[in-house]
């Protein structure tokens, strides 16, 4: 999974707060790819392509994005399709309550469909 965010400190830190909620042992993979390239606020395709190469094992990217340009730039890279590995996606999904999803149940075994379910079902996650 790549967690696509304007700010590196906020894809790093949603991606910490996966790890450590998703309860240790064997985690699938997760990227933080946050910021531009000098560390200033933006996304890049570089940073993107580079963290989908460095979790994928050959069962699809899950890629988790914050806003605005971040799926601009995931749809641009999807649609160029060799940039990013074969099966990645863009999920539809509230990027914190999202990214744990994702990733508790990819480090369970599941498919990228499921996966791709399981953060999507975050957006039904009431707080009241």
């Amino acid at each position: 999974m790549v967690l696509v965010s304007h700010s590196a400190a906020v894809a790093a830190a949603v991606a910490e707060l996966a790890r450590g909620l998703a309860g240790g042992g064997d985690l699938a993979p997760i990227l933080p790819a946050g910021g531009t390239p000098d560390g200033g606020l933006g996304t890049s395709s570089e940073l993107i392509s580079g963290a989908a190469k460095g979790v994928d094992q050959g069962a699809g990217v899950a890629i988790l994005v914050d806003l605005g340009s971040a799926v601009l730039t995931v749809k641009a890279l999807l649609a160029e399709g060799d940039e990013l590995p074969d099966g990645s996606r863009l999920v539809d999904a509230p990027f914190v309550e999202g990214a744990v999803a994702a990733l508790v149940t990819a480090s369970a075994g599941g498919d990228l469909d499921s996966v791709a379910a399981a953060a999507s079902e975050a957006y039904a996650y009431r707080k009241e």
